[in-house]
Formats: C-alpha cells, structure tokens, sequence
C-alpha cells in the first residue's frame, strides 16, 4: 500500500509544479480594438447611426432657420398673411350689475344698452362718432 501511495505522489508533485507556472499570454493582434472606435454589437451600431443622423437633420434645420429667406427675383410677389382676428381682439364690456342688457363702455364707462344681443357678439360704442369707430364685444 505504501508502494502505491509512493508512485502517485510524484506525479500529484508534477502536477502541482506544472499548474503554478504561468502562462504566457498571446498577442492580440487581429480583434483588437483601435483607439477611436469602440466594440458594440451590430444594433448598437444602428441605432448610434440614427442618431448621428438625426443630430446632423437637426443641426441641418436650426442653420436654415437662422438664414433670412431671399426675396422672389421675379416680378410677382405674394401679399403678406393677414392677421387672423379673434374674439380677444377687442375689449369686453363690463356688465351693469342689477340691470341685464346694460352694459359699461370699456373706453369711457358710459352705460350703453345691449339687450338682445347675444353674447361675444362685437357691437359699435355709440357713444362714439362713426369716424372713430370704437368696438366692444358683449359679455
């Protein structure tokens, strides 16, 4: 028995030698990253992609908004866009409290009678001249 334990004992003794040694390790020449680039996978890639692309579009645009548009070379012109006019165009009138259908004028407070006229409707101050012509709208 011990025979069999003094054979075994120098290959345990060859064994524990060889796993201590290092290992030189090997050059990585072909799958090396290079210094500017970096590994990602083929979606990674994609989607950098898209958005580089939408970065450049973007900067694309915020160029062409800071350039005046030039004026049509040719003859014919387009009349400029009149402004859209809206119910807050106008001022509104303030309501007589204790009497319904009379209302303040909102550019000289003189009671001006507006019974049946729907509200939100622009009605002409009276109190005014019609050359100068002073709107108001119903509250």
């Amino acid at each position: 028995m011990n025979s069999k334990l003094l054979s075994i004992l120098p290959l345990v003794g060859c064994f524990a030698f060889v796993s201590c040694y290092p290992l030189p390790d090997k050059p990585r020449t072909e799958g090396s990253p290079k210094k500017d680039e970096t590994v990602t996978s083929e979606d990674q890639q994609k989607i950098q992609d898209q958005r580089d692309r939408m970065k450049e579009e973007q900067e694309q645009a915020e160029q062409t908004a800071d350039i005046p548009k030039e004026k049509p070379i040719s003859g014919t012109t387009t009349p400029p866009d009149k402004p859209v006019s809206g119910p807050r165009d106008y001022a509104f009138a303030n309501p007589v409290p204790g009497k319904e259908g009379f209302v303040f004028s909102p550019y000289n407070n003189k009671l001006v009678d507006v019974r049946d006229i729907p509200s939100g409707t622009l009605v002409q101050d009276p109190t005014y001249p019609a050359s100068e012509k002073k709107y108001f709208r119903v509250p």
